[in-house]
């Protein structure tokens, strides 16, 4: 069965970013951009994910893959 992988890991690591940073740039806290991480979120507001996507400068499709 497919599941939602979130690579929000990858996607800091090539930019050289922290989850800390991205926290402050999305106003999310570090522990729930880290559930996120590590593919243990249940769900993710639309606003939230076009914020990491602003901040990430990259696509939703390049940060939720089907898995």
């Amino acid at each position: 069965m497919e599941h939602v992988h979130c690579r929000l890991g990858d996607l800091l690591a090539e930019r050289d970013m922290t989850l800390v940073h991205l926290s402050e740039l999305v106003d999310v806290s570090v522990v729930n951009l880290s559930i996120l991480k590590n593919d243990r979120a249940k769900a993710i507001r639309f606003s939230t994910l076009v914020a990491i996507c602003q901040a990430l400068d990259c696509e939703i499709g390049e940060l939720l893959v089907l898995k």
